[in-house]
């Protein structure tokens, strides 16, 4: 191979690494604020009452990669789950062990085990400035899905 193509082989990668490196943005790592606590929020009652065979689980979405367990029935039993809201932006949060808010971007409840597969979806009224009712559901087990209403 000649010197001159053995040159731009060299050359070239090291060149587009360069160019590369002009458009690349740093990352500024900083501290964000964390709501904790209840002050501003309004306090929303999900109730699920479970007439299914089997045991049922509630779990919320925190984000599109993070789900969480918030609540479990055995058949027969009833779920309550404390829900926050806030008015001034319409997000629905659960608080952690740290009287943290963790924002809830949806909620189901489904068959324990199979929570995912066997979904219900639990619909979040988000009226921004207007308090939600509370949320109570019935779930049955109707053709290996949960329904609730």
């Amino acid at each position: 191979m000649s010197q001159a193509i053995q040159s731009v082989k060299i050359a070239l990668p090291l060149l587009l690494l360069l160019l590369a490196a002009g458009f690349a943005h740093a990352v500024e790592l900083r501290a964000t604020e964390v709501r904790r606590g209840t002050n501003g929020l309004d306090g929303v009652t999900l109730t699920i009452e479970n007439r299914a065979d089997a045991p049922i689980a509630c779990l919320a979405e925190l984000a599109h990669w993070y789900s969480t367990e918030l609540a479990v029935a055995d058949a027969g039993a009833t779920a309550r789950v404390d829900l926050w809201f806030d008015p001034e932006t319409g997000t629905y949060s659960v608080l952690n062990d740290k009287a943290e808010n963790m924002p809830v971007e949806a909620l189901w409840s489904g068959l324990a085990g199979r929570t995912y597969e066997t979904r219900a979806t639990v619909a979040l009224t988000r009226k921004v400035g207007e308090r939600p009712p509370a949320i109570d559901l019935t779930c049955i087990a109707a053709a290996d899905r949960l329904r609730c209403r």
